[in-house]
């Protein structure tokens, strides 16, 4: 790991897709759940809430689809050892002749194709068949880029890794777009069977996302440490690991609140208090879901810590 300025860039970059991949799949989500129960409506008390959904999803693809070049040109400048400026000049040929530029290649199609899906409203069968197109082949894209695809591009360790992307987007974007923008919308009083149902979606598809994102990331902590605990202590890779962990425990404790106490409560009393308890905690586990982003990202761009630790 190395603590320059382009690896800071680089990493930065990184978790902007992160965050930005998973507010789209979070926003894409809610504005489904809310279309159901009646949000399109003008005169609905949940119209607004969706109205934020809609605008969330078309912001977060359109950061996804920029934060995807400007990683790229991040990468060029540390492959080739030059300045940023110059960087542009070797996109062409980091596209053309490098397994990573391929890789990007992949991912970048899949954030346009997102893009277009979200500016075309998704309206259908067909429309929300591509916008999970687009979902799926930007997250194929994202693990073929990372430590993965050592193993090579088909292998099953790429495979787990895009399984990781799509379940972490899914937990992720769930809890940040909905702790940041849409459900805070549901906050009158008129609105709040509508939060019941919509924070009762959000506990329960978040957990079965959870289960895929412990299943997954364990089995890329393993690869990444070689079989072996030494590396958690020896390597830097290792340390990143930990404090990525400790932050997956946190937003799990916050979550598990929200699920086993704020929304039972909700449900009983649907008082104003409550809303703002469940509301209040699932945005502090947004903050940290932004955090588990920084350190996936930081994680992808230094040596496993099999390699580290010799």
């Amino acid at each position: 790991m190395r603590l320059d300025g382009l690896w800071i860039g680089q990493v930065a970059m990184a978790a902007l897709t992160n965050v930005a991949f998973a507010f789209a799949i979070g926003s894409a989500l809610l504005d489904a759940w809310l279309a159901k129960e009646g949000a399109r409506a003008l005169v609905a008390p949940s119209h607004p809430a969706w109205l934020r959904a809609q605008r969330s999803l078309i912001a977060a693809a359109i950061v996804l689809v920029l934060a995807d070049v400007g990683w790229l040109v991040y990468q060029a400048a540390s492959m080739s050892g030059s300045g940023l400026l110059d960087a542009l000049g070797v996109v062409p040929t980091v596209i053309a002749q490098t397994h990573v530029g391929r890789a990007w290649c992949v991912a970048f199609g899949g954030a346009a194709l997102l893009l277009i899906a979200a500016l075309l409203g998704r309206f259908g069968a067909l429309g929300h068949a591509l916008f999970w197109l687009a979902v799926i082949v930007a997250a194929a894209g994202k693990a073929s880029i990372g430590h993965a695809a050592d193993a090579g591009t088909w292998s099953a360790a790429a495979g787990i890794q895009t399984l990781h992307v799509l379940a972490t987007g899914v937990w992720g974007g769930l809890v940040i777009a909905g702790g940041f923008g849409v459900l805070p919308a549901l906050d009158s009083s008129i609105a709040r069977g509508v939060l019941i149902r919509v924070a009762g979606q959000v506990s329960k598809v978040s957990l079965v996302a959870l289960g895929f994102v412990v299943v997954t990331g364990a089995l890329n902590a393993e690869r990444g440490l070689g079989g072996a605990l030494a590396p958690l202590q020896s390597s830097e890779w290792g340390h990143v690991l930990m404090l990525k962990a400790a932050l997956v425990a946190l937003a799990v404790v916050l979550g598990g609140m929200n699920r086993m106490s704020a929304l039972p409560r909700l449900r009983r009393t649907a008082s104003t208090v409550d809303a703002h308890t469940f509301n209040n905690v699932l945005h502090l586990e947004a903050l940290v879901m932004i955090g588990v982003f920084i350190a996936a990202a930081a994680l992808a761009h230094s040596a496993p810590g099999y390699l580290a630790a010799g």
